[in-house]
């Protein structure tokens, strides 16, 4: 199955040939909750990078800003690298396997300390056989189309939750990132959406962050991804593809972040329960971490 998971996962940042460029930015801007920090930044990759800050919560608290960020795969430029050095970080917390990180490792500033949590290192679920079918556009239709990567990500999503590797991989970010010696900190995997996107959702949902907004942050991928690798995409549609797969594929849906919450639900009834049970955060673990993120 590893082939597989190398296909779906290392192909999400490698299909592209080429990648727009944003405009440049001086300083390290100040954005509303959720805006791409990467865009602002002139970054040439990483879209998808954002401060997990400035949400409010239930209890009219904010998570604090400047001290978590989320991101896409770091394939940094030298120009690149030092606008991101704003950003002051001690930790970039890496949630790809081994095969992404060998084939596209992270370009990062100096003193940053890397650390490998792969997620996924049990393997993926049995239905990602499918995205074999992406190596030819014109054909991909009868194996994925109509839904059917839906579907695939749905499992996907479900695996990230249950899966014993993903469980000791957020376990493990969690833990790290209840110590404030290790912020700011950045986690990420290819696209910053799917392991990373459980990792936000479980953290502001924890944190008290109202569900409806979980989601939103959720879905802002697409207004970041989705653009970045249009001219992929196109390509695709080009060579005989079905546009509505890559766009499953690159994107987000609400189903997907559902699966995860449904999952988790099911199996620990909370996510206080999800972080004790599944994830060995216990509750000082778990207050350290409103301690440490949430402001009055």
């Amino acid at each position: 199955m590893k082939q597989y998971l190398r296909l779906a996962f290392l192909l999400l940042g490698t299909l592209a040939t080429s990648i727009p460029a944003y405009g440049q930015a001086a300083a390290l801007p100040q954005l509303g909750p959720g805006e791409s920090l990467g865009k602002a930044l002139g970054l040439s990759a990483a879209p998808n990078l954002r401060d997990l800050g400035g949400y409010k919560t239930a209890d009219g608290r904010t998570v604090a800003r400047g001290l978590i960020y989320r991101s896409d795969r770091l394939a940094l430029n030298a120009d690149d690298v030092r606008k991101f050095a704003a950003l002051g970080l001690i930790q970039d917390y890496d949630l790809r396997t081994a095969e992404e990180v060998k084939a596209q490792p992270d370009q990062i500033p100096e003193g940053v300390n890397w650390v490998g949590l792969d997620v996924l290192a049990d393997g993926p679920p049995a239905s990602m056989s499918r995205l074999s079918a992406l190596r030819d556009p014109t054909t991909a239709g009868d194996s994925l189309g109509g839904g059917k990567v839906e579907a695939i990500f749905t499992d996907i999503y479900r695996a990230i939750v249950s899966l014993p590797s993903a469980r000791k991989a957020y376990g493990d970010l969690f833990t790290a990132l209840a110590d404030r010696g290790h912020t700011p900190a950045l986690f990420h995997c290819t696209t910053g959406k799917d392991r990373t996107g459980w990792a936000a959702a479980a953290l502001l949902t924890l944190l008290g962050v109202p569900q409806k907004t979980v989601m939103a942050d959720y879905l802002r991928s697409n207004e970041n991804i989705l653009p970045f690798y249009a001219g992929t995409i196109d390509r695709w549609v080009q060579a005989g593809g079905d546009r509505a797969i890559l766009e499953a594929l690159y994107g987000v849906r609400r189903e997907y972040l559902e699966a995860s919450f449904d999952e988790m639900r099911k199996t620990y009834g909370s996510i206080e329960s999800y972080f004790s049970q599944g994830l060995g955060i216990d509750a000082a673990g778990q207050k350290a971490l409103k301690d440490l993120y949430l402001t009055k």
